[in-house]
């Protein structure tokens, strides 16, 4: 399996063993640490959440797939595995401890026959009364063709009104299969995004190894592209891993911060943190130390939060997530470590808590978790 095929399927899939843990379980760890609620179950590989200009809170979730004959070959499982297309990809409405509702249906995913471990929507960001949902894709964009004759558009971007009526409005992956700007395989996987304040947005093309750029008028550019590094392999030598960007903020410099969750082998402490300018531009490693990056988040105060999805590594044998505190002065503090299972999002509400998607690729057992640092 090549490195990036590796990247992709642990990106897409980490974890159908966290469909066995139990809620209860993970709460009573994280007590010990903080003050811990779960506000949210039942979710169906739950990723991005932000909160809406009503001060809801919202979930992506990349759906369980289907049985549609749309289908592409599964990362996951034995070989000829097929991840088959279904309109199960979701948002829910959070709006209190077990108050949700799935506003939004319908959306793309594609999952193989577990439903766990799908790609859809991957994130959601809010400008006025709309919000911008990334539709993932995992694959290389020319193998779009009979989805797109079906009206399916994987790997874009889809537009969301407030009275739940959603649309397709760019296609973030088509520069991929263009331009290919990392110049590896090609390979697209939109994952997380941001708007900006005058409405256009930022999203992270996970598999492209890219930042791109999407104006109000639905032009894509890119932005910046990260680049693969040499690390210590399995058997001693030296193989080029991938940066792989998941996340991306607006901090309070106007600067873009740019988590990413690296490639295979991804070692322990390998992650890094980068900053650009809103207008692109060479990333500069800003922090570094850190394990498979799947969210940041940055609070009123100015106090970063990176969320790491498997804090041991995706082939180390925990599958405990962690969220680490960026504090003023550059020093670290673990806010949580055990009792997150893969987590894959993290946002700061107006009452400077922590909210938190845990079980990110399983179906049905996702949730999600308020946590008070």
């Amino acid at each position: 399996m090549s490195s990036r095929t590796t990247r992709r399927a642990l990106l897409c899939t980490v974890g159908a063993a966290a469909a066995l843990l139990l809620i209860p379980r993970s709460l009573a760890v994280l007590h010990a640490q903080s003050s811990v609620q779960l506000i949210a179950s039942g979710l169906d590989n739950p990723r991005g959440l932000n909160f809406g200009p009503d001060g809801a809170l919202y979930v992506v979730e990349a759906g369980h797939g289907g049985n549609s004959p749309l289908c592409l070959p599964s990362p996951v499982g034995p070989p000829g595995t097929m991840q088959c297309y279904g309109a199960t990809g979701a948002i829910t409405r959070i709006t209190g401890v077990g108050v949700q509702q799935r506003v939004v249906t319908g959306l793309p995913s594609l999952a193989p026959p577990s439903g766990d471990g799908a790609i859809g929507p991957a994130d959601i960001a809010f400008a006025s009364d709309k919000a911008w949902v990334s539709i993932g894709l995992g694959a290389n964009p020319n193998l779009r063709a009979p989805f797109v004759a079906a009206g399916i558009r994987l790997g874009s971007l889809v537009e969301v009104a407030a009275n739940g009526t959603w649309k397709y409005v760019v296609d973030l992956s088509a520069i991929e299969a263009r331009s290919n700007p990392d110049g590896g395989a090609i390979d697209s996987n939109p994952f997380g995004g941001t708007r900006l304040p005058d409405g256009s947005g930022v999203v992270t093309d996970a598999g492209g190894n890219a930042l791109l750029a999407v104006s109000t008028a639905g032009a894509v550019s890119v932005l910046a592209t990260f680049p693969s590094r040499m690390v210590p392999g399995p058997g001693g030598g030296l193989i080029p891993m991938q940066s792989v960007p998941t996340s991306v903020v607006l901090g309070p410099d106007n600067n873009l911060y740019v988590g990413e969750l690296t490639g295979f082998p991804f070692p322990v402490g390998g992650a890094r943190v980068y900053r650009l300018p809103v207008g692109g531009g060479t990333p500069v490693v800003v922090a570094s130390g850190f394990t498979n990056i799947i969210d940041i988040a940055v609070n009123p105060g100015a106090v970063g939060y990176v969320l790491e999805h498997d804090a041991d590594g995706l082939i180390g044998p925990s599958d405990n997530g962690r969220i680490v505190r960026v504090n003023l002065d550059g020093s670290r503090t673990v806010i949580a470590s055990l009792g997150l299972p893969h987590p894959g999002g993290i946002a700061v509400g107006a009452d400077h808590a922590l909210y938190v998607t845990i079980n990110s690729s399983s179906a049905g057992d996702g949730a999600v978790l308020r946590i008070v640092p």
